[in-house]
């Protein structure tokens, strides 16, 4: 692998978060949780309230996205990302709570990425378009909160090499403002 492909296992070591740049190609392996914008709301009042949760979120990964129905004989339907920035408003208690990985598509608010840094996590972005090619990675699906969701509901999923970038690392950088920042910079070579 080269320098700017790394393997991380989830849930996820602060070692191995310290080592992530933004730009970074990243394949994640272990258990990573599912949730968007619905789920999201659930899951911060539960905190909020004390609620006991089925998930443990110290170190864990959540990923963006609510699959399409399963096909028979299939683990989980097509899993493509959806868009980050809605999960904004509810990212500073996730974190709090320990959750390091964030996995979406499209930017992130200043704020969030603010808060990357003051928790230590980072943000991947997935491709958007390839549900059908990122269930390949996925090797293990079942809803582990909020069933009454149907597809927002939260699922744990066990996956290998899922691939995605690092677009905010931990540090403050951020893929996106950097490739535009070189478009510009070639452009005028």
């Amino acid at each position: 692998m080269g320098d700017n492909m790394k393997k991380i296992t989830s849930p996820i070591t602060l070692e191995q978060l310290k080592d992530l740049r933004a730009g970074d190609i990243v394949y994640i392996t272990g258990v990573i949780y599912t949730a968007r914008d619905a789920a999201h709301k659930m899951l911060v009042k539960d905190i909020k309230e004390g609620n006991k949760l089925n998930i443990d979120l110290k170190n864990a990964s959540i990923y963006y996205v609510g699959p399409t129905p399963t096909i028979p004989g299939e683990v989980i339907g097509s899993a493509g990302p959806t868009t980050s920035y809605r999960m904004d408003p509810y990212a500073e208690i996730l974190l709090k709570e320990g959750v390091k990985v964030m996995i979406g598509k499209g930017g992130r608010t200043k704020e969030f990425k603010e808060l990357l840094e003051k928790y230590q996590a980072v943000y991947i972005s997935a491709i958007g378009g390839t549900g059908a090619l990122i269930k390949k990675s996925i090797t293990k699906s079942e809803v582990v909160m909020y069933e009454e969701l149907d597809a927002e509901a939260i699922r744990r999923l066990e996956v290998v090499d899922f691939y995605g970038i690092v677009a905010n690392d931990m540090y403050g950088n951020d893929a996106f403002e950097d490739g535009i920042q070189e478009f510009f910079k070639k452009g005028n070579d």
